[in-house]
């Protein structure tokens, strides 16, 4: 009795899966690991690799289209929620701090790479139709615009200071909290508050030195 011959993965498996090995490599030795360690990662050979992504730049635009397209992914899962937009602040905090090395390219990458600057559109667009939903339910600012979302990811962002991933989360749990406090439209009256009683008090310190 003949065995069927081994179906080879083809080469969308063979991509993935190289992904994955360069992911989990970035992660533990940073994106200028050598390519070698993920060719051992991934379990194949230097020519699959090279066929696949030309060099280490390709490898990291890869990463970062993926990561954008599981955002998108992620915010169509979360469309029928009017808390969608908190979701994926907090998605996204999930993947700075998962891929801390990958989450710094980004972060740092050339601003005059065109291909760059066309993923960071893409995953700032992920958080519009959340963004507008949070404010016509009333859980979010009205004067919170599409533009701020990059300040608001590079708030999340701070979480990369930490040396440790137990640090990483820490920041990032502080982070997310400070976001979130800032984004409720109560933040503006605890804000005017916080202003009124400070001008209080300063108001009766300059009574007491008068007196």
């Amino acid at each position: 009795m003949t065995s069927c011959p081994t179906k080879r993965p083809d080469a969308a498996t063979r991509r993935a899966q190289l992904l994955d090995a360069a992911d989990t490599v970035f992660t533990q030795h940073g994106v200028n690991a050598p390519l070698e360690l993920v060719v051992e990662q991934a379990g194949v050979g230097r020519a699959t690799l090279y066929r696949q992504f030309p060099d280490r730049h390709a490898i990291l635009l890869a990463l970062m289209e993926r990561s954008a397209q599981r955002l998108h992914d992620q915010a169509d899962r979360l469309k029928d929620r009017p808390d969608a937009f908190f979701a994926l602040l907090e998605y996204l905090s999930a993947r700075i701090v998962g891929s801390p090395a990958l989450s710094d390219y980004w972060r740092t990458a050339k601003l005059d790479d065109p291909r760059v600057n066309a993923l960071r559109q893409r995953v700032w667009s992920a958080f519009g139709p959340a963004l507008e939903r949070g404010k016509q339910s009333g859980l979010i600012r009205a004067d919170i615009q599409a533009q701020d979302i990059s300040l608001l990811s590079s708030m999340l962002g701070a979480a990369l200071r930490g040396n440790t991933d137990a640090e990483r989360r820490r920041l990032a749990r502080q982070a997310l909290g400070i976001v979130r406090r800032g984004l409720q439209p109560d933040a503006d009256t605890a804000a005017a508050s916080a202003a009124s009683t400070a001008a209080s008090v300063d108001s009766a310190a300059s009574a007491v030195s008068a007196a």
